[in-house]
């Protein structure tokens, strides 16, 4: 697996960077790439998304985007991972990938002392009652992008701007608010890094989830 950290960057920016690693993915001219990211802030609005979830921007830019699911908020101090991953075989189940993303966030956080879990008919990560890490995923030619979104140290004020993934009355944490401390962005890179590399034992206990 290949992996990319690019920084800070700007939505569309790494959207153009993801459909390129794609192609090279998909004719095989690259292996599967993990990129890592935090993004200038922006609210995305994907597929089976509303404007009518956005309340007011405050300013920030609002996207309509070709991932599954509905609205969120990006911005620094939320790691955003983007596995471009080429699905074959037996891998070819857009659910059973959706619930390995749950497992790499569930893995993540345990690596700070974290309990978190995947709630049925609730696409994403939770601690207990509030949602941490937000998933939605397109494919092309069988190769995922788009992903995961993780609150760290993310300012969460933004969120009261939409109604987060379309559910009334969801209740939004970060990572900082939960450990009542700032978190090394860079050594939290370096974890989520170390939960994909898991991935056989993430994708047997995904299975087990079904």
């Amino acid at each position: 697996m290949r992996y990319i950290d690019l920084g800070v960057s700007d939505y569309k920016e790494a959207y153009r960077f993801q459909r390129d690693i794609l192609e090279q993915v998909a004719d095989r001219t690259s292996g599967n790439t993990l990129i890592i990211t935090e993004h200038k802030s922006v609210i995305t609005i994907g597929r089976k998304g509303s404007d009518k979830n956005v309340f007011k921007a405050g300013g920030i830019e609002v996207l309509n985007i070709d991932r599954g699911g509905d609205v969120t908020y990006h911005g620094p101090g939320q790691l955003i991972a983007y596995p471009i991953f080429k699905l074959e075989n037996e891998a070819r189940d857009m659910h059973g990938f959706l619930r390995f993303l749950e497992e790499v966030g569930i893995n993540f956080l345990s690596k700070y002392g974290i309990e978190a879990e995947a709630r049925p008919g609730l696409r994403g990560v939770w601690v207990k009652d509030e949602k941490i890490g937000s998933i939605g995923i397109g494919i092309k030619k069988w190769v995922t992008y788009h992903g995961m979104a993780i609150n760290i140290n993310l300012d969460l004020k933004p969120f009261s701007f939409i109604k987060p993934c379309g559910i009334d009355g969801v209740k939004i944490t970060s990572l900082k608010v939960l450990l009542k401390e700032r978190v090394d962005i860079e050594d939290a890179k370096l974890k989520l890094r170390d939960s994909f590399k898991e991935i056989p034992v993430l994708a047997e206990a995904a299975c087990k989830r079904q």
